[in-house]
């Protein structure tokens, strides 16, 4: 069953983080990053976390929820998707896979099987490649939370196949990277027509995620292509997402786990606060109600379910 008229988009970027305006270290101000610039006239940073053009509101959110430490993808991750606060129940920071005492709540509370239980149509929109489908059948389970939401509860997890029929999309969006590192022949697409391409399974579903994870990989120094073109691909992604999409029938919740990327002077993970936009239905009220990781699930449910 699809919701009439209206459906939900949530864009995870791990690693994303609000910084300071430097423009050494944090990327967005060394590169520029159009999304930022061109919606809100000026990118966040920690002296200006709010911003708004009128219609998207951007900002912070609080990734420590109380516990001390650097903020981990497990359990950052967790309070996302499921609407707890992780850190609390285990009583620290975790990753980057979820602790295994989250696990029967991930399974009963990620936001997937809410929609799923009421049968409305929902999709993980990233594809997997071959090589994760042998990873799992061989028994192996360490999975990310998105990823073991979607298997706990029998959903389906796009592969090749998806992707050629425009079903998904690969995680670093043009192909490019399947192509190179894993031997696929795909179509190399723009960032844009891969926005469009997301759009389009947004609104043929009730709830659509779409997870992002190279930032994180940027902020940690361990990826191997250039950075500013990275980043610039997103930023393409991003932009025509959010000027391209029909607000009376889509509502975007962009969010991330924990800072990392904004501040490229440390390969850790950051105690900056996390990124939020939002667009469409109700978006002033989902953003103001935002306060902290564990706030996003219910604000989602609470004003657009």
């Amino acid at each position: 069953m699809e919701r009439p008229g209206h459906h939900i988009l949530l864009l995870f970027l791990d690693g994303v983080g609000i910084g300071k305006k430097d423009y050494e270290w944090n990327p967005f101000f060394k590169y520029g990053f159009q999304t930022f610039e061109k919606i809100f006239g000026e990118i966040p940073h920690l002296e200006n976390q709010f911003l708004t053009n009128g219609k998207i509101f951007l900002s912070p959110v609080d990734a420590l929820m109380g516990i001390e430490g650097l903020p981990q993808s497990g359990t950052g991750q967790t309070s996302i998707f499921c609407g707890v606060k992780a850190p609390q129940i285990i009583n620290q920071h975790f990753g980057p896979f979820p602790y295994s005492t989250l696990i029967p709540i991930i399974k009963e509370e990620n936001i997937f099987k809410y929609f799923f239980d009421k049968e409305e149509k929902v999709t993980f929109a990233n594809a997997y490649p071959q090589l994760f489908f042998d990873y799992i059948n061989s028994g192996k389970k360490r999975l990310s939370v998105t990823t073991l939401s979607c298997n706990l509860n029998g959903m389906h997890l796009n592969g090749y196949d998806d992707v050629v029929a425009g079903n998904a999309l690969t995680a670093e969006i043009t192909n490019a990277r399947w192509n190179k590192k894993l031997g696929y022949n795909l179509p190399i697409i723009s960032a844009k027509l891969a926005a469009e391409n997301l759009l389009n399974i947004s609104y043929k579903n009730s709830f659509t995620a779409f997870e992002y994870f190279l930032t994180d990989h940027l902020g940690h120094g361990r990826y191997d292509e250039d950075t500013e073109s990275t980043l610039k691909t997103l930023d393409e992604f991003l932009y025509t997402i959010f000027t391209q999409c029909d607000e009376e029938k889509l509502s975007i919740i962009l969010c991330s786990d924990h800072g990392n990327v904004e501040d490229l002077s440390v390969k850790t993970h950051t105690t900056n606060p996390s990124l939020l936009i939002t667009a469409g239905r109700k978006a002033k009220i989902i953003s103001e109600s935002i306060s902290d990781l564990s706030d996003i699930k219910n604000a989602i449910i609470k004003n657009l379910c």
